[in-house]
């Protein structure tokens, strides 16, 4: 099981021939790729149209669905934020915080293309697709 990050289905529905987004396409029935709410939110988003928006949503429900922030989430994202900001780091976006603490704590490893992502690898134990 894997958590894809949202800079990387970006990358996917955009046609970019990143890496990551290269490798997320080969995911496709070879793993399982979980789909979670704070992710589903961002991609959906950032589509200028409802049209795209609607054949992202139509891919996308096949894939396992989960909350990931909940009390416990939150308050250990909190944790290691601090943690990181204890080391000089600070996080850009505090829904990454939340992506990589959840995936921390579920022992997922995380596919991403976003560099916040790499102190809680380094520091946090965050394990990379």
């Amino acid at each position: 099981m894997i958590v894809v990050d949202t800079s990387v289905w970006v990358d996917y529905f955009n046609g970019v021939g990143s890496p990551a987004a290269d490798r997320l396409d080969g995911l496709f029935g070879r793993d399982t790729i979980i789909l979670g709410d704070v992710i589903l939110t961002e991609i959906l988003q950032g589509f200028r149209n409802d049209r795209d928006a609607a054949a992202a949503v139509a891919l996308l429900r096949h894939l396992p669905f989960v909350s990931m922030i909940g009390w416990a989430i939150a308050v250990k994202s909190a944790e290691n934020y601090r943690a990181l900001r204890a080391r000089g780091i600070t996080v850009r976006k505090t829904v990454d915080l939340w992506i990589g603490t959840y995936c921390i704590e579920h022992c997922f490893p995380l596919l991403h293309n976003d560099r916040d992502f790499g102190p809680m690898q380094e520091h946090l134990g965050l394990m990379p697709a």
